[in-house]
């Protein structure tokens, strides 16, 4: 599966016209609250360049990009953890997503009514910091009365979860998220199971006017401030500039980035910021039929990365026959890299890196 990045936010932030630009899914940017009730779901490629090299030296017929699915999640208004708004609907939507793009509005425009009537990030991240906080807390507090239930029995592990989830309770009843709660090994998938939202992996997109690029401006130096305080990383971009990047050919692309004093698209940042977040990496294969980017968690070992191609590869894995990317493109495709001795044979305890280019050995 693709990984999954909800775009979040409260109503007239940009979360939509940011969706249609990276997308081109044609999601509906209205100029009032709830444009979007369902989520509008967006596949895109992750930009690689290392893929088209690899691509190139091996003469791949095809070129296969790893895909990140965007999720543009209803603005979320004061009340959404109680219903208001939709809110509940919404709120759901956000517990199947990897990570969240929190999009705070950073531009000051009279056209585009904010919900609340006036730009203030700092406001408008509390609101729906506040909100996913309550729904948590909600969930929780119910956890915390079954468990104390089940506790009457003397049963040890009903105990053992009265006294983790009582201490998670006044953890967010203090406002910190779940993200910051320390989850003892063999609890963690009990409290996976309750679906918290605070605990998904979140980072802040500041959505700016297209003259206050590539920096920001005041508005975002709050995202900043209050980003840094939490931990989280924050990508500055203006939709208004990426619906524009959306619709250029690659050079015309080049050029309009260098006037803004961009190397490289808010959508592109925004998918390498979700890719550290999450602490995900990308390897390849690579042959004459094609050349394909695959993903996978760093830290995670050969046949796990096998597992992200086939199930029986896995299942069946012999070893890998790796080649680091600097390698393959310095002496210029596979087999040159093997007879100067650089491709190694790994077994299942190899970890595979960043860039690797992997033939997998298996039984049938």
């Amino acid at each position: 599966m693709a990984l999954q990045v909800g775009i979040v936010g409260l109503p007239n932030v940009g979360k939509s016209t940011l969706f249609n630009a990276v997308s081109a899914a044609g999601a509906e940017a209205a100029n009032y609250p709830f444009a979007t009730i369902e989520p509008n779901v967006g596949s895109v490629p992750v930009p690689d360049e290392r893929l088209d090299t690899l691509r190139r030296l091996a003469d791949s017929k095809r070129r296969i990009a790893t895909t990140v699915e965007f999720l543009d999640i209803a603005g979320l208004v004061k009340g959404a953890s109680q219903g208001e708004g939709l809110g509940n609907k919404f709120l759901s939507h956000i517990q199947s997503v990897d990570a969240v793009a929190h999009v705070v509005r950073c531009f000051d425009d009279d056209d585009i009514v904010h919900v609340d009537g006036s730009v203030d990030p700092a406001r408008d991240i509390e609101v729906i910091n506040t909100e996913l906080l309550l729904k948590d807390l909600d969930a929780v507090t119910k956890r915390v009365e079954r468990a104390k239930r089940s506790s009457k029995s003397g049963d040890k592990v009903a105990i053992r979860h009265t006294e983790l989830f009582s201490r998670l309770e006044a953890h967010l009843e203090a406002g910190n998220v779940a993200r910051t709660f320390e989850i003892p090994d063999e609890d963690a998938k009990e409290v996976a199971e309750v679906g918290l939202l605070t605990a998904k992996p979140m980072l802040y997109v500041a959505n700016v006017g297209e003259g206050d690029l590539p920096d920001g401006n005041a508005h975002v130096d709050k995202v900043r401030e209050i980003a840094a305080a939490e931990g989280a990383e924050v990508v500055v971009i203006s939709a208004e500039a990426e619906a524009q990047i959306a619709e250029l050919d690659a050079e015309e692309r080049t050029e309009f980035l260098a006037e803004l004093g961009l190397e490289r698209s808010g959508l592109d940042r925004l998918i390498h910021a979700a890719y550290r977040l999450l602490g995900l990496l990308t390897f390849f294969t690579v042959g004459p039929q094609e050349a394909r980017a695959w993903t996978v968690r760093d830290g995670s070992p050969a046949p796990v990365a096998a597992g992200k191609i086939h199930s029986d590869i896995q299942q069946g894995f012999i070893r890998a026959n790796v080649i680091g990317y600097a390698d393959f493109v310095e002496h210029g495709g596979e087999q040159a890299a093997k007879n100067a001795g650089k491709m190694r044979q790994e077994g299942k305890e190899y970890v595979v890196v960043d860039g690797d280019v992997i033939h997998f050995l298996h039984s049938n």
